[in-house]
């Protein structure tokens, strides 16, 4: 017999592995735009049918279900994330906001406003899909994203959720070296100009300038060297730089430090304080002591934000020392089971008028 928390999640973590099936292979395998993102959005829309939904998918191939209010002409309240991951992803990494968000939508029932809920397409290359949508769809006037976390912050405190303050601020640039190709076995090391060395040291630079700043990290996840033999002096390196900062001044001290700008674009974006405050209510009224984080990652929910939505995220604890995009993601049936909850209702508060 299953147990309260685990019934209450019964049907989301069934949807959970039936997406997780999908393409076959080590992890979740859904890449963007690709025939097992279809699948996914296919599958999705079955489901959103099934549950009384209209469900259709805009020109850029966004998955969209309705559950029309009794006051249609009302601005709409959605909710939802993503369907596509990276290669060998996890289980629960934007499909838990999507079979969550249904679930949490069919037990709120007709309300005053529309509920929707929302797959946008390629989530993981830039969100494309909400990107698309907030410049050629309509939007709603509300929208909250159920998330796990991808992190260790909240397995750190011993808390299950969190609101979502804000998205981190983020910079992305490809930085290149210059030296001179040279023998490898004949070039004194007195007379070398390697251009790896100059990369190294601007990499251990990276680390040093995010670690002085709070709520800051920086990643050098890329080299290329060139001409690339094993018995040549680099003659050019090229490295990526993804720097990020949990506010705007951090950014711009982040920045300053590393050498570059900061576009407007790429400040952190701050969540709506009314649906702040709504699900911190809602974490209290349920006992929880109510934790707020600022999201690394980036999020469907900045794009809406950056385009005017009153949108909000809650994060779901993430197990195994945080681990993301890899097919060691873990949350637990409780926790689910209790963001399932919190979201219900409030979906429920913001789609009904007082």
């Amino acid at each position: 017999m299953l147990t309260p928390p685990a019934a209450d999640a019964k049907r989301v973590l069934e949807r959970l592995e039936r997406l997780y099936e999908i393409g076959g292979g080590l992890g979740a395998n859904r890449p963007a735009y690709s025939a097992g993102e279809d699948e996914a959005i296919e599958l999705a829309a079955g489901w959103m049918a099934e549950a009384g939904l209209d469900a259709e998918q805009d020109a850029d191939g966004n998955l969209i279900g309705r559950l029309s209010g009794r006051q249609p002409e009302l601005p709409e309240v959605w909710t939802g994330s993503h369907l596509d991951s990276v290669p060998e992803g996890g289980r629960f990494d934007g499909a838990l906001g999507v079979v969550a968000g249904l679930e949490a939508v069919e037990r709120v029932g007709r309300c005053e406003r529309t509920l929707g809920v929302v797959s946008f397409r390629g989530e993981e290359v830039g969100c494309l899909g909400s990107r698309a949508r907030c410049v050629n769809g309509s939007l709603p006037d509300a929208f909250v994203e159920l998330h796990i976390e991808q992190g260790p912050r909240l397995d750190r405190m011993g808390a299950q959720l969190a609101v979502v303050t804000g998205i981190a601020g983020q910079l992305r640039r490809t930085i290149a070296f210059e030296g001179s190709a040279g023998h490898a076995g004949t070039t004194p090391m007195d007379a070398r100009d390697d251009a790896l060395v100059k990369a190294a040291e601007f990499v251990l630079h990276v680390r040093d300038a995010a670690a002085a700043i709070e709520g800051a990290v920086a990643t050098v996840g890329e080299i290329e060297v060139e001409p690339g033999a094993a018995n040549v002096i680099p003659g050019r390196a090229t490295v990526s730089l993804d720097a990020r900062a949990a506010d705007a001044e951090g950014l711009d001290r982040l920045a300053a430090a590393l050498g570059v700008d900061v576009p407007p674009r790429n400040y952190p974006i701050p969540m709506s304080g009314e649906i702040r405050s709504l699900l911190r209510e809602e974490l209290e009224s349920r006992g929880l002591p109510p934790v707020e984080l600022t999201s690394g990652a980036g999020h469907d929910a900045a794009v809406l934000a950056a385009s005017g939505v009153a949108s909000g995220m809650l994060f779901v604890r993430s197990l195994n020392g945080g681990v993301s995009h890899s097919p060691d993601e873990l949350s637990s049936v409780e926790d689910i089971a209790l963001a399932t909850e919190v979201l219900t209702a409030a979906l429920r508060r913001l789609a009904n008028v007082s």
